[in-house]
């Protein structure tokens, strides 16, 4: 359904397992590459929706050197907003347990920045979902945090997950831009690229 990239040979720029999995949801051929680690750190004046924008270009402009002229690089990144301060990736288990107790019977969003990128045209977005946690105790946390160590997750959880099952009781938005990658969106952007 996608023909209008036929010319191209598609990147997903990502190391996630997640991302990698929805994007083969859609049909296309594509190869994943990763440029080594990508300073993840934003200027604290940006708001929200902006800070995975911002990201997302950074992972894009660290590839666009070696993009060749057939290549169209796809990248993302997302956060966690609880209306008070952006939960990123957990840098250890107490860290991890935080951020869950803050999410606990509480509303947050999720929201996913894309770059999409080739040699000559390049456009980015971001879509936000709000997901309602209900409350969760600590040892359902502590129990989630050891089995599935959500380290690589922003918020540090994947929805798709154990955490997912019991605490979340509403998602007003893409359940997959909380997995990590607004399929929807992306289709229309890349039929429309």
């Amino acid at each position: 359904m996608l023909s209008n990239l036929d010319k191209y040979r598609i990147i997903l720029a990502s190391n996630s397992p997640r991302r990698k999995e929805l994007l083969a949801g859609l049909d296309i051929s594509f190869e994943v590459k990763v440029n080594g680690d990508v300073d993840e750190s934003y200027p604290e004046a940006l708001s929200p929706e902006e800070i995975p924008m911002y990201v997302a270009q950074k992972k894009a402009d660290a590839y666009a050197p070696f993009l060749q002229e057939d290549e169209l690089l796809i990248t993302a990144d997302t956060v966690v907003w609880t209306f008070e301060e952006i939960l990123g990736k957990p840098s250890d288990r107490e860290d991890a347990i935080k951020m869950l107790m803050k999410l606990s019977n509480r509303v947050h969003e999720v929201i996913t920045g894309v770059c999409i990128v080739t040699k000559n045209k390049s456009t980015n977005f971001s879509v936000s979902s709000a997901v309602s946690f209900g409350y969760l105790e600590l040892s359902d946390i502590e129990y989630y945090v050891d089995k599935y160590k959500p380290y690589d997750k922003a918020g540090s959880y994947g929805i798709q997950e154990w955490i997912g099952y019991i605490g979340a009781e509403a998602i007003n938005g893409s359940f997959f831009n909380v997995m990590g990658l607004p399929v929807q969106r992306l289709y229309r952007e890349l039929k429309a690229f």
